[in-house]
């Protein structure tokens, strides 16, 4: 009615969202932010709620949501190992029955509909690096399933959804990222990593550290959503986005604790459950299709991420 695009972002309080947000407010959308706050943070969107083409609701999107949007976000769901194993039935019904319910608000209005899927999706996999037709390696009764299997069945559920109604998806496989505004307890390793060591504690690594994981910078993933979510409508994904760069968990521990100049020592303990042993994106498909691939180097995102942690712990500890 207005000439503006309006851009339903579920999560959009989290990590991932919050950023999102920030980037379609800045291309002139109109924006309606949902979350329920488990694990996002009033906090990461407070810059945003003077701006009158921003919109916030609390809401758990495995209860139906009736608004009225051009384009839908999907970001809706626990992502670290600590939140979605903290209540695991909780989790698959957020990928699951949020993903039905907001399949179904994407038909009703016919809007455009991107889901955040995940590498989880491949497991610990059998092949490297990891590329979109492999199926994947998951143990479907482990403590990591509610997340892998729920996202795989979400899916799921996109694809039937495009087959059967003719929606017009978005399906993204987003590898490890990292940045600003991450939960510092959310105990996923950049972020361990790096509150461990602004605090001289003893660095954790699980294993001997020699498993692997390539890690991108929020603004590189974000510009990977925007560039999806506008391809033509036969680009649908699923698409793999992540930084191919490889690393080993011990030498970010390394690189770490010199950046942050901290004293503190790596300890080991056992390696989990169904932890993958190597995780790096084939990215072939996104430069083809997107002309899109990380510009941010491990070191220089790192500076940044280091940055916002020194800046905010003395208020997280009071």
């Amino acid at each position: 009615m207005y000439g503006r695009k309006r851009v339903l972002v579920t999560g959009g309080a989290g990590f991932l969202g919050s950023f999102l947000c920030e980037r379609l407010l800045g291309e002139g959308c109109e924006v309606i932010c949902v979350d329920n706050y488990f694990t996002g943070s009033r906090e990461n969107i407070v810059h945003l709620l003077d701006n009158p083409y921003f919109e916030v609701i609390r809401h758990d999107i495995t209860f139906p949501l009736y608004v009225e949007v051009d384009e839908i976000y999907n970001l809706a769901c626990p992502a670290s190992p600590i939140h979605y194993q903290f209540d695991p039935v909780q989790t698959v019904k957020t990928s699951v029955h949020g993903a039905i319910n907001i399949l179904g608000l994407a038909k009703r209005v016919k809007a455009k509909v991107f889901q955040a899927s995940t590498s989880e999706v491949y497991g610990d996999p059998s092949i490297h690096p990891q590329t979109e037709g492999y199926w994947g390696n998951v143990n479907p009764i482990g403590p990591r399933a509610c997340y892998d299997e729920g996202k795989r069945c979400a899916e799921t559920l996109f694809f039937d959804y495009h087959r059967q109604y003719r929606l017009n998806i978005r399906v993204a496989r987003i590898f490890n990222t990292y940045g600003p505004r991450m939960h510092p307890q959310d105990g996923r390793v950049v972020s361990n990593f790096i509150v461990q060591a602004l605090r001289g504690e003893p660095v954790t690594l699980y294993g001997d550290g020699s498993q692997t994981r390539s890690f991108c910078y929020v603004e590189d993933l974000i510009e990977g959503f925007v560039r999806l979510m506008a391809a033509p409508d036969d680009v649908i994904g699923p698409i793999n986005l992540g930084n191919p760069g490889e690393f080993t968990i011990r030498q970010l521990a390394e690189l770490v604790i010199d950046m942050t100049g901290s004293k503190s020592e790596m300890v080991f303990k056992p390696l989990p459950q169904d932890d993958p042993t190597q995780r790096r994106p084939d990215i072939s498909r996104a430069k083809e299709k997107l002309d899109w691939e990380p510009t941010v180097p491990l070191k220089e995102g790192l500076a940044r991420t280091i940055a916002y942690f020194e800046r905010k712990l003395p208020e997280w500890e009071g």
